[in-house]
């Protein structure tokens, strides 16, 4: 089968596209013809070497398709059954991948809108039930909360936004400008980031917020904490030494994955409440372009691959 993966380190140019044998599930996850798989910033960082030394390497997490053959023990889904999900061997990219963790497409989605899902949503999730923003967190149900989401407008900061409001709680999010009516129609009040940007918030609410998110990473983590009252109440999923620095939580995978979510988003979608949009799709073959189009940071929405048809 052919898969997208590199030899050596090194910029876009290092990506080829091999020919690999066929997987084959184990107990308890299901392979898929894969129809779509998504494109995020780790790619990147595995192909210059920043992840796993070994070599070589394939690429990509998650992926939407058509299951084609089951694990054992495998009883909530059939052969013919569209479904999307993680591959945790980091071999989504490809024409055969086996997800470990997945759910149903949902019904109005096409393969390469359900690719975008899996990792946007969890990391949303995840950064949101560690905040206490949900059941049994703040105000409950998450009802009567302020949340602050600093970088509302990309893939993962518009899934936090769409999921904290469908949890109850209010939220205010930080983007340039030109997104401010996009993240209004995800139910977020926007600010604009930058110089000011904990005036402009103290505008909306005088007493600060309740949680504040870190999406974007772009050093404001101090202004997040005198927000939200102490760096207890903050989360940051992009800057690290920031997180080390000021105290503030790093959300990891490794700590627990909101996998529960993958199969929850499918309701919000189908009523309408969720939708992540599409930024570009390449063909398969053209996995260093996407990777140079996702490093520029300019694309608004999702960037993935079809393999075949994604309809």
């Amino acid at each position: 089968m052919k898969a997208a993966g590199f030899s050596r380190f090194g910029g876009p140019e290092v990506l080829e596209i091999m020919e690999l044998a066929e997987p084959r599930p184990g107990p308890g996850r299901v392979r898929i013809a894969v129809r779509a798989a998504g494109v995020n910033a780790s790619d990147w960082k595995k192909r210059q070497g920043l992840m796993d030394p070994e070599l070589p390497q394939t690429m990509g997490y998650e992926a939407a398709g058509v299951v084609d053959e089951l694990g054992e023990g495998v009883t909530d889904v059939a052969i013919g059954d569209r479904v999307f999900g993680f591959c945790v061997d980091g071999a989504a990219q490809a024409e055969l991948a086996v997800l470990s963790y997945y759910a149903p497409i949902p019904p109005s989605l096409d393969f390469a809108a359900a690719a975008a899902l899996p990792s946007s949503v969890e990391t949303a999730a995840r950064a949101l039930d560690q905040l206490g923003i949900g059941v049994g967190g703040v105000s409950g149900s998450g009802g009567g909360s302020t949340v602050l989401i600093n970088g509302a407008s990309g893939s993962v900061g518009a899934a936090a936004v769409q999921l904290a409001v469908a949890r109850g709680a209010r939220v205010i999010g930080t983007g340039s400008p030109a997104t401010h009516d996009y993240l209004r129609s995800l139910g977020a009040e926007p600010v604009v980031y930058g110089d000011g940007m904990e005036e402009r918030v103290r505008e909306l609410a005088p007493d600060g917020v309740d949680r504040a998110l870190d999406v974007a990473g772009s050093g404001i983590l101090p202004e997040l904490i005198d927000l939200a009252g102490g760096a207890e109440h903050v989360i940051t999923i992009a800057d690290v030494a920031g997180a080390q620095q000021y105290g503030v939580r790093f959300s990891r995978g490794d700590s627990g994955r909101a996998l529960y979510a993958l199969a929850q988003v499918g309701e919000l979608i189908e009523s309408g409440r969720f939708a992540l949009p599409i930024g570009q799709a390449f063909p398969l073959a053209d996995v260093a372009e996407a990777h140079r189009v996702g490093e520029t940071g300019r694309v608004r929405g999702k960037l993935v691959l079809v393999v075949g048809s994604a309809e």
